[in-house]
């Protein structure tokens, strides 16, 4: 029955939403407008942003202590599953707590259909070098709690680094960010990252917020077809990523592509019957002729 509805649910996707997407029209791409200038100083546009570096590889050598104290390379976690990568500060009581959260709730999401540890890895690197393990513990306690799912800890790791480990990681993803002296806080990108499992990136997720759907199409990609059904490869030709946009959105020509096809199968498929049809009937017209003389 959830197969059944899986398939529902894509010829839904192929039939109704292509007459929004002809009707609608394709966006040209993003709106022109300025980054703002905080008041401390800091300008968004140079100091505070995210230079999107789509299949860039990480260096995996790169070395970090987890929370339990341990020296790690970021490699650990990957080459078997895609890895949701997070880049916040521990002590942030605002953007980085609400980022946090938003993991939290994309795993309550049934949408999301995967299971943190057993499909992928959840990583959270500290941009502030001056954290440390107790610090990256308590912090795993605490969202550990919140999450509230068995198996979870397993799968979600918190490190801590030196400052050229976090700055040679963060330039690999073209995540900028900047220390700002006079309140002692970081400007960050509100932005999570999603790896392939060699540690390529595949996706950049905007916000605080990720919806299941969003997060599972993304990691379904990520992984490179090795773990999503052929109903997901589907939703992935349908739902493309849009880098401007940073959101899954219908590929209208993929779609017509697929529909097109699918029209001339049918169409094909139905003329062929209905030729065997009248074949067979002229035959038993025939026959039947045949045996009254």
């Amino acid at each position: 029955m959830t197969d059944f509805r899986r398939w529902v649910g894509v010829l839904i996707c192929m039939g109704l939403t292509s007459v929004a997407a002809l009707s609608q029209g394709v966006s040209a791409g993003p709106q022109s407008g300025g980054r703002p200038t905080f008041s401390t100083g800091i300008n968004a546009a140079r100091d505070v942003t995210v230079k999107q570096r789509l299949e860039n590889q990480i260096p995996l050598d790169t070395r970090f202590t987890d929370e339990a104290g341990a020296k790690v390379s970021i490699g650990k976690y990957f080459g078997k599953k895609p890895v949701w990568l997070v880049m916040p500060f521990y002590s942030c009581k605002n953007t980085c707590a609400n980022m946090l959260h938003g993991l939290v709730e994309s795993l309550h999401d049934p949408a999301l259909k995967w299971q943190v540890g057993r499909d992928f890895e959840i990583v959270i690197v500290s941009i502030n070098p001056k954290e440390d393990a107790s610090v990256a513990l308590a912090s795993k306690k605490r969202y550990m709690s919140e999450l509230g799912i068995a198996g979870a800890a397993d799968g979600w790791h918190f490190l801590t680094g030196s400052e050229a480990e976090i700055r040679r990681l963060a330039d690999s993803l073209g995540y900028i960010y900047v220390y700002d002296q006079r309140t002692d806080q970081y400007a960050h990108p509100s932005v999570t990252m999603v790896l392939t499992p060699t540690g390529k990136v595949s996706r950049y997720l905007f916000g605080v917020v990720y919806p299941g759907k969003d997060v599972y199409l993304a990691l379904t990609e990520a992984a490179e077809g090795r773990i999503g059904t052929i109903a997901d490869q589907f939703l992935l030709m349908c739902y493309h990523y849009d880098p401007a946009r940073n959101v899954y959105g219908l590929r209208v020509v993929t779609l017509l592509k697929v529909l097109g096809t699918g029209t001339a199968l049918l169409l094909g498929t139905f003329m062929f019957q209905s030729l065997r049809k009248e074949r067979k009937s002229r035959l038993t017209a025939g026959s039947g002729t045949g045996n009254n003389e």
